[in-house]
């Protein structure tokens, strides 16, 4: 889970999202995909998905500026049918490949019914939720998942099967937060999280779920996308281009109005908040709806910027030059 960072000091939005758009531009990314990086990522930290949010920039401007990935990659269909696209990175940034693609799948789902996007030959695509977002005002279902480059060896923990494994779902609602489930399938499951063997140890079944739907995320994800198990069948021009995604859409109208699925979700987002919530929690929620709240106020009122966050954008700062938002 993301966590409120402690000790955080507030910073405006539009700061933060000006920030990164100087520290895109620095590291090379042409104007239009600095600009839509430092949307995607400051609204991240408006949802409060803090690990995927303005934190990442310091990462990403090193990977551009050691030529790891493509600063200049101009993504592009290589291939489709009418109810399919696939998408090259070109070995630059997966968010541009993934927001292009996903941009135009909508129309292909809207105009097919059900359609797929593959996404290849790029790096990080940040957040899956990020792009389940994008189909909701067009009255479709939404799956998003992203594969990487695995490095499995003899006697490892089974645990590294799973990889990073991004997921995201989502599904429209009238009047209520829409519902957007953005998730890591092994999150708490890590090699550095503090109490993955007892959950292993208590909950066996649990943890499996989560590694197969890991598998899941390499598999659809990554292996389709060209992604080989074995790091050393890889033939990049960019190294860190080592990531693909997929996003398949549907409309809801091929089995019900959607108008009627919209009141029913709405139904279901309130009856969910009068149920009793988990020990330590305040409150009962589908998930969507305290990212949506969260991202209403620090709209509002300024994003929460922790410590360990503020030194990493300050390093990226004395390091292009720049003057830092916190």
């Amino acid at each position: 889970m993301n966590e409120p960072p402690a000790d955080s000091v507030v910073v405006p939005a539009a700061e933060l999202q000006t920030f990164v758009t100087e520290v895109g531009a620095s590291a090379g990314l042409p104007a239009e995909q600095a600009t839509l990086l430092a949307e995607l990522l400051v609204a991240n930290d408006c949802r409060g998905v803090f690990s995927h949010g303005t934190v990442q920039i310091a990462t990403y401007a090193r990977l551009l500026r050691e030529g790891r990935l493509n600063p200049r990659a101009r993504p592009a269909v290589v291939r489709e049918t009418p109810s399919s696209l696939l998408v090259d990175g070109d070995g630059g940034l997966g968010y541009f490949a993934a927001h292009l693609g996903t941009g135009l799948l909508v129309e292909r789902a809207r105009q097919q019914g059900v359609a797929v996007l593959l996404t290849r030959n790029h790096g990080h695509f940040g957040a899956a939720g990020l792009y389940a977002r994008m189909t909701l005002p067009h009255d479709l279902l939404t799956f998003v998942t992203s594969g990487h480059q695995l490095e499995l060896s003899p006697g490892a923990p089974v645990f590294d099967a799973a990889g990073g494994s991004p997921m995201s779902f989502s599904a429209p609602t009238q009047d209520e937060d829409p519902m957007v489930l953005d998730f890591g399938t092994m999150h708490d499951l890590y090699a550095d999280s503090p109490h993955r063997d007892r959950i292993a140890r208590d909950a066996p079944g649990l943890v499996l779920r989560a590694i197969g739907l890991g598998a899941v995320c390499q598999s659809w994800g990554g292996l389709l996308a060209g992604v080989p198990l074995d790091p050393a069948r890889a033939e990049r021009e960019w190294a860190g281009a080592n990531q693909g995604s997929m996003v398949i859409s549907l409309r809801i109208d091929l089995f019900t109005d959607p108008a009627a699925f919209r009141r029913e979700m709405d139904a279901y987002v309130r009856a969910v908040r009068e149920l009793t919530p988990l020990p330590g929690l305040e409150a009962s929620r589908l998930p969507g709806g305290p990212e949506a709240e969260r991202e209403r106020r620090h709209r509002a009122d300024g994003v929460p910027v922790g410590p360990g966050h503020r030194a990493r954008l300050r390093e990226t700062a004395a390091e292009l030059g720049l003057d830092a938002p916190c």
